[in-house]
C-alpha cells in the first residue's frame, strides 16, 4: 500500500500488533480501543494488521467474510473520524458478488473510505515439513493497484508471516524495499497465537529509508510508535540520487491497467 501525496515533514505513525481472536466483534472492540490509544499518544496514521477481524486461514475466510462497506469498515470508519486519523484497516476477509478477496480498507480523518485495495498476490506456500497454506483455495486476487493522498510518504505492509517465512523473509523484505526505493517501510503483523492453526510471526516494524529498524514489536499484543522524519528521506535521497541515475533508455515499468 503506498502512501503519496502532500508531505508534512515529520508525523507519528502506529502500528497495532492485535492479538486476533475467534470471536469477531472483540477483534473489532479490541482493535478500535487500541486505534483511540495510539490517537492519544499523537499517531497520525495508524495501521492494523492484515486479517485483523478473523483468524487467518481458508476454513475461516468464507465464514468471517462480509461486504464493504460492512460492520468492521463502519466501525473503523467511526473511529478514524473520531479520532481524527488516517486508518489502514489492515484487511478483512470480504465477500463481493459471490468471490471472496482479502482486502484492505482505507479511513481518512473525516471518516470517507479512500481506498479498497484487494490483495493481488496470494499467498500459497509449500514447504515440506514445515508449512502448507493457500489462500488460492477460497480466494481470488484483486486486479488492480491501490494508492491514496495523504500529507506523507512510505510503503505499509499489513502482513501475517508465519513461523517458516518470518525468520527468513520478514526484516530482510522490508530492509531490501527501503533500501531499494529509498523509503520509510512499515509492516503490521497479528500477535502471535501459538495455539492458532496459522501461526502469525509477529514483529511489527519499521524501517528507515536507509535500511536501518527504527522500531519493532516483540511476538505480544502491543503498539508500536515511530516518528518519521521526511527530511532524513529526502537527504538520504540527495546522498544517493539513485531516481536521477534510472536508465530510462533501456527499462521501464508499465502498468498495464490505470
Amino acid at each position: 500500500m503506498a502512501l503519496a501525496g502532500r508531505v508534512m515533514a515529520t508525523f507519528r505513525l502506529a502500528l497495532i500488533q492485535l492479538q486476533v481472536s475467534s470471536v469477531k466483534s472483540d477483534n473489532l472492540t479490541r482493535a478500535c480501543g487500541l486505534v483511540r490509544e495510539a490517537a492519544a499518544q499523537g499517531a497520525k496514521i495508524v495501521c492494523l494488521p492484515e486479517c485483523f477481524n478473523s483468524p487467518y486461514g481458508t476454513n475461516y475466510f468464507p465464514q468471517y467474510a462480509e461486504k464493504i462497506p460492512g460492520e468492521s469498515t463502519q466501525k473503523l470508519s467511526e473511529v478514524a473520524k473520531e479520532c481524527s486519523i488516517y486508518l489502514i484497516g489492515g484487511s478483512i476477509p470480504e465477500e463481493d458478488a459471490g468471490k471472496l478477496y482479502n482486502t484492505c480498507a482505507v479511513f481518512g480523518p473525516d471518516g470517507a473510505l479512500l481506498v479498497k485495495h484487494r490483495k493481488l498476490h496470494l499467498f500459497d506456500i509449500d514447504v515440506p515439513g514445515k508449512i502448507t497454506f493457500q489462500e488460492s483455495k477460497t480466494l481470488s486476487p484483486g486486479d488492480s493497484f491501490s494508492t491514496f493522498d495523504t500529507r506523507c510518504q512510505l510503503l505499509v505492509y499489513p502482513g501475517a508471516f508465519n513461523l517458516t517465512t518470518g525468520p527468513a523473509h520478514w526484516e530482510l523484505l522490508q530492509r531490501g524495499r527501503a533500501v531499494d526505493n529509498q523509503v520509510y517501510v512499515a509492516t503490521a503483523s497479528p500477535a502471535r497465537d501459538d495455539k492458532a492453526s496459522y501461526v502469525a510471526w509477529g514483529h511489527s516494524t519499521v524501517v528507515t529509508p536507509w535500511g536501518e529498524v527504527l522500531a519493532t514489536a516483540g511476538t505480544e499484543e502491543m503498539i508500536v510508535y515511530s516518528d518519521i522524519d521526511l527530511k532524513k528521506l529526502a537527504e538520504i535521497r540527495q546522498q544517493i540520487p539513485i531516481f536521477s541515475q534510472k536508465r530510462l533508455d533501456l527499462y521501464a515499468v508499465e502498468a498495464k491497467k490505470p
